[in-house]
């Protein structure tokens, strides 16, 4: 029979043994953990920064295209009659705007429903008093080329003021019927006379007493009271003695969006017998009623946007430069749950953002990144055979000795009035956007691109 012998008989001290083998074992647990954790954080620092780079990224996008530097501005002499934006292409100088007529939409208003007690929407024809049993309106408009089309609007004795706003939306038309005022509001759905419309009675017999029982009727005050009409206007200009028209207030010319909100000139002055514009009669336009527009480069809003992006840079590449230069945590690890339990709150937090602050010391991913991004700001562009750098437009850094704790990768602007270190400084970048515009932004467009693919 085998005899069993215990630890103890043995003469080894087993409890040790094991104490040792579980400690050894919680302290490589404990190492994984620990690791575990500034791993956790380290993640969280490379969220954060992606997520940085990625919206500078995404700005830098419209930034490689000269549309987004706003290069001209426009000053109009009466923004009342009129507003104009200039677009880059359009053409720098003083140019003259007379107004003839502004788009309208038809609009009819009509005459108040009598009704002893007052109209509502559901009240019938028949207790306006129509005699027919059935009736039909006739709503024209016109086709894109200015072709006549006719709906038919189909009314019966019992049909209520609401069916007959619900027919006139089906046709095309705004409607509504204010029961306050007891009237039917009818309007064209767009300016132009286009789009202007007529009511009548069809051939139906009882077509015309419908319209004016309905105070639809813009003719005849038999049945009720007439109805008001304004007709539908296309818009005309006249820009630099030339002509244009238009079935809305908005006109691209040239690179400038001109919107006009009110008339310079009568146009009936203008109106040859047949009812046209006579280009004699537009001749003898008088000046001193046009409104002046004044083009010319914007080169405050192009140096708006170029101190933008240097900001947006400066902000990022800071930050990067902080984490890279960061100072060593040392023997600095994270606490476990016994540790944190002898600490305060505040000294836990100081503790773990000693380490978090080091995590991406000298980090190879990271150097990659404000490599490229640096090396891609300091590169020479060439525009017309020249060679043009940041500094040409007196925008450089201030270098290790001269810049605040790791910003020596910031820029700055030379007469930066918002800078200490440089507003002193001459303003070269405003003069460069003064005399030549579009080399500055030639240069920003071609070092926004190169940017954007370093990164």
């Amino acid at each position: 029979m085998a005899i069993r012998i215990s630890g103890l008989n043995s003469g080894l001290d087993t409890d040790s043994i094991v104490h040792e083998l579980v400690s050894a074992y919680s302290q490589k647990t404990e190492k994984y953990k620990k690791a575990q954790t500034k791993l956790g954080w380290k993640q969280e620092i490379w969220k954060d920064l992606n997520k940085k780079v990625n919206t500078f990224y995404k700005s830098l996008d419209s930034m490689r295209f000269s549309s987004s530097y706003n290069t001209k501005k426009t000053t109009v002499s009466d923004t009342v009659k009129a507003t104009v934006s200039a677009g880059n292409n359009a053409v720098e100088g003083t140019q003259k705007l007379h107004v003839l007529s502004t788009a309208q939409a038809g609009y009819l208003t009509g005459g108040k429903i009598s009704l002893i007690g007052g109209a509502t929407s559901s009240t019938k024809l028949s207790e306006l008093g129509f005699s027919g049993d059935s009736a039909k309106i006739n709503f024209t408009t016109k086709d894109a080329d200015g072709n006549d089309v006719v709906k038919e609007i189909n009314l019966t004795a019992d049909s209520s003021i609401n069916d007959v706003v619900s027919q006139l939306k089906d046709a095309g038309l705004n409607a509504n019927f204010d029961e306050g005022n007891g009237r039917l509001f009818l309007s064209a759905k767009e300016t132009g006379v286009n789009s202007d419309f007529t009511l009548s009675a069809s051939n139906d017999a009882n077509g015309k007493q419908v319209l004016g029982l309905l105070g639809l009727d813009t003719e005849d005050s038999t049945y009720g009271e007439k109805a008001t009409k304004i007709e539908g206007s296309d818009a005309t200009i006249v820009l630099n003695g030339v002509v244009y028209t238009k079935s809305s207030n908005s006109f691209s010319i040239n690179g400038m969006n001109i919107t006009v909100n009110g008339v310079t000139d009568d146009i009936n002055d203008f109106l040859g017998a047949d009812g046209s514009l006579d280009s004699s009669k537009l001749a003898t336009m008088k000046g001193d009623t046009a409104i002046t527009i004044t083009t010319a480069a914007d080169t405050q809003g192009i140096y708006d946007k170029i101190k933008e992006f240097l900001t947006n840079y400066n902000s990022i590449i800071n930050e990067m430069t902080k984490l890279y230069n960061a100072a060593s945590a040392g023997s600095y690890e994270p606490l476990t749950d016994d540790e944190k339990d002898e600490m305060s709150d505040t000294e836990i937090e100081k503790w773990e953002t000693k380490i978090k602050d080091s995590l991406l010391r000298r980090d190879t991913s990271l150097n990659t990144i404000m490599s490229a991004m640096t090396s891609a700001m300091s590169k020479s562009i060439s525009i017309g055979g020249k060679d043009y750098a940041l500094s040409s437009f007196g925008i450089k850094t201030l270098g290790v000795f001269n810049s605040a704790d790791n910003e020596q990768n910031a820029y700055h602007i030379d007469g930066d009035e918002d800078d200490e270190n440089t507003s002193g400084n001459t303003d070269k970048l405003m003069a460069a956007i003064t005399n030549d515009p579009d080399t500055v932004v030639s240069f920003m467009t071609q070092l926004s691109n190169n940017l954007y693919k370093a990164i």
